[in-house]
């Protein structure tokens, strides 16, 4: 077993990423499953080349979508720069789906029998870093006086164990659905995409992890993005649907402050 400290190479560089870090917006962007890259230490894991392209290793297109809202929003972008095959940075360290040694059809050799020791090891290498510069961040936003909503993005597979799925967009939420509630009467108003609540997961999944950590028990306004991923395989796919939700968002944030203004609930 290595060294905690040389977890990671020079070539393979932090786990985390943040663009637009002065970013003055109020809405703190958060991608979980931006990419597929294995540190070099994990080789392939044991997966074949298709495996490590597909949705298990991603959320293909999800980052790039993100990067177009933050420019967008002027808001800053933070994504784990390794993929959650390691570990899934949208899972808490107890639970069975952080470090998966199968995920839908795929065994992923590399993840059998993981010692204790591994896994605190994935765990204090990624995990920890990753939710803890979104800590920081929040922290560092509140000293300031600035106010925070905090969105995630991801995207899922038009097919999931030979079902199609119809929803194109989902709207997420935990116990805290004002923002979701705002969008969603904004989206129902549209047609360019079929959005809907807490689809296609929800957080009886456990996919609201981050949300859960840092929104609910400060009060801020929050809400998970999921975006079916055929939607966002090209840059024009990409550049739509940054273009929608980034309106849906500053509408509903908007429709929030307007009813706080004027003593709404």
């Amino acid at each position: 077993m290595l060294a905690e400290t040389t977890f990671f190479t020079e070539a393979d560089g932090d786990p985390v990423a943040v663009e637009n870090p002065d970013g003055k917006g109020e809405v703190l962007l958060v991608c979980e499953h931006a990419s597929r890259r294995l540190p070099q230490r994990y080789g392939t894991l044991g997966l074949s080349g298709d495996a490590l392209a597909s949705h298990i290793a991603w959320d293909p297109g999800a980052l790039a979508v993100a990067q177009r809202m933050s420019r967008q929003l002027d808001a800053t972008l933070i994504y784990q720069r390794f993929s959650r095959l390691i570990y899934d940075c949208n899972r808490p360290p107890d639970s069975p789906a952080a470090m998966r040694d199968v995920s839908e059809i795929f065994r992923i050799p590399g993840n059998e029998n993981l010692t204790e020791e591994e896994r605190s090891l994935r765990t204090s290498s990624l995990y920890l870093p990753f939710q803890g510069r979104i800590r920081q961040d929040i922290e560092t936003r509140r000293a300031q006086g600035r106010p925070t909503v905090l969105v995630t993005v991801h995207s899922f597979t038009p097919v999931y164990f030979g079902q199609q799925r119809q929803v194109e967009i989902g709207i997420l939420h935990e116990r805290d659905h004002r923002l979701a509630d705002a969008m969603l009467e904004i989206a129902a108003g549209g047609t360019l995409y079929r959005v809907a609540r807490n689809e296609p997961y929800g957080p009886a999944d456990g996919v609201t992890h981050t949300l859960e950590l840092h929104a609910m028990p400060a009060g801020m306004l929050n809400v998970m993005i999921e975006i079916r991923n055929d939607l966002i395989a090209d840059e024009a796919g990409q550049g739509r649907a940054a273009d929608f939700l980034s309106g849906l968002l500053r509408q509903g944030i908007e429709a929030l402050t307007n009813q706080n203004n004027n003593g709404g609930a």
